[in-house]
């Protein structure tokens, strides 16, 4: 089966790409005085959005192809965050507050007095000075978890209602063990003030572009790999699962294979995604993986436009750049803006954004039928 976007479509991702990935970065270049002139915290608040677009093809790889609505995907974008941030955070050595190689957080909660046989850092903490180590626990930890919890709710039947309820309590359960200071994991401050990745200075100019180029660079590896996926037969299979998941089991196939599967790949995807928002975003904590964020990124991909790749990137920049202007100029407000469009994209825009031209088109047709 093949399927190829439509060319509206890949005419204005090749644009919105290489105004990311050449523009923006050539922008940031120029004199500061100069009107073209793109700041480094302009780029780190993009590279933030591109992020959180990674995070939204996540969600609609899951709920807009397979018809699994997860509340949850913020919890496995927060596992990828937190292993990058422990690496930056042992990368610090002694340019903390304390002037010691352990972080500030476990010279503050006297780690040394629990973790005497390492100096104070916890032991599963040591291997995280390897980048390597480091890379692949972004990968491997999300995808642990969603193996792990996939295995028990698909197994057991679990959809619908059901499964976007336990997705919920799984993420506010490991919320409420990020909080605790004694999970070593910096608690309600969660890991800040990273000093470099890599050897590069994470305040640089030079870092930030490097960085944006970098988001750009997955996110577009990740849109390519998710529309290859959904054009190959199982992604046929994959949609039929959502339309009509017992027809599939009639037919033969083992439903909660796939649905595993796929369950395990958005992990991965939103952990990668995370774990480039770390550094940009300067900060980690277990506010990321509340539950209501993981509800912002449902609205993300309802209002860029559900099952399409495309519409969640969109929806996930637009709506995150109005959050940004929002809470800067009418901060109260704010979730009334975002309860206000979620409403208004479901009853007259349920294609998203990303359908707007369409249904015009259809609009126009119904208005001026064709003479016969």
């Amino acid at each position: 089966m093949k399927r190829t976007l439509p060319k509206a479509q890949l005419v204005g991702l090749t644009i919105g790409f290489f105004f990311v990935l050449v523009v923006m970065p050539l922008l940031n270049l120029l004199p500061a005085t100069h009107p073209l002139y793109i700041s480094t915290f302009t780029l780190s608040l993009y590279g933030k959005y591109l992020c959180y677009a990674i995070l939204a093809l996540s969600v609609d790889l899951l709920w807009g192809y397979t018809g699994l609505l997860s509340l949850g995907q913020c919890l496995f974008f927060s596992l990828g965050g937190y292993a990058m941030g422990m690496y930056l955070m042992l990368k610090i050595g002694t340019r903390g507050q304390y002037h010691t190689e352990l972080p500030d957080f476990m010279v503050f909660l006297e780690f040394a007095k629990r973790f005497p046989e390492t100096g104070g850092l916890p032991p599963h903490w040591i291997p995280f000075r390897n980048f390597p180590f480091a890379a692949a626990a972004v990968i491997v930890v999300p995808a642990l978890v969603a193996l792990i919890f996939g295995v028990l709710a698909f197994r057991s039947r679990i959809k619908g209602v059901y499964f976007s309820i336990l997705t919920q309590a799984l993420t506010y359960a490991a919320c409420l063990m990020f909080f605790r200071n004694d999970f070593t994991f910096g608690g309600n401050n969660g890991l800040t003030d990273f000093k470099d990745i890599l050897g590069f200075d994470l305040n640089s100019a030079a870092t930030r572009r490097g960085l944006l180029i970098a988001t750009g660079l997955l996110l577009l590896a990740t849109f390519w790999v998710c529309h290859w996926l959904t054009t190959t037969r199982f992604g046929k299979i994959q949609r039929a699962i959502r339309d009509s998941e017992n027809r599939v089991l009639f037919s033969g196939y083992a439903t909660e294979n796939f649905k595993l599967f796929i369950f395990v790949v958005s992990a991965v995807i939103a952990g990668l995604g995370g774990a480039l928002f770390v550094p940009q975003a300067g900060i980690i904590n277990p506010s990321e993986m509340a539950t209501d964020k993981s509800l912002e990124a449902v609205v993300w991909v309802a209002v860029g436009g559900r099952g399409t790749l495309v519409g969640p990137i969109i929806g996930a920049v637009v709506v995150n750049w109005l959050k940004s202007v929002a809470t800067h100029s009418a901060p109260e407000y704010w979730l009334y803006i975002l309860g206000g469009l979620f409403i208004v994209m479901t009853l007259f825009f349920p294609k998203g954004l990303i359908g707007i031209p369409g249904q015009y088109r259809a609009w126009r047709q119904r208005r001026n039928p064709p003479a016969s």
